[in-house]
């Protein structure tokens, strides 16, 4: 699976591109037919406290699957949306399944 990461109105620097890689990377395990994914990185500035955005797109068969995600670092971002990706990529596969 091909992995874009934009990082919007900030440099990313290379150790958090390698984090998202792996972590969306390892959606392959629950999906196997997934045709990519688009990682956008980004900076909230509403206030005091500047909260991290990370929004994942994934391409499946007939479908793309999108979820964003708001915490204090963009590590934590990652691995909420890409849990809650896990979710939705076995709750797809089921629904794939009992289709067919």
């Amino acid at each position: 699976m091909v992995v874009h990461t934009e990082a919007v109105h900030f440099k990313a620097d290379a150790g958090l591109i390698d984090y998202v890689e792996k972590k969306v990377g390892k959606l392959d395990h629950f999906f196997d037919r997934i045709q990519g994914a688009q990682v956008m990185l980004k900076l909230e500035n509403s206030g005091q406290v500047r909260d991290k955005i990370a929004e994942v797109i994934l391409k499946v068969p007939g479908e793309t699957i999108v979820v964003k995600d708001t915490h204090k670092t963009f590590e934590a971002a990652i691995d909420s949306a890409c849990a809650t990706l896990k979710r939705q990529l076995i709750k797809y596969k089921e629904k794939i399944r009992m289709k067919s």
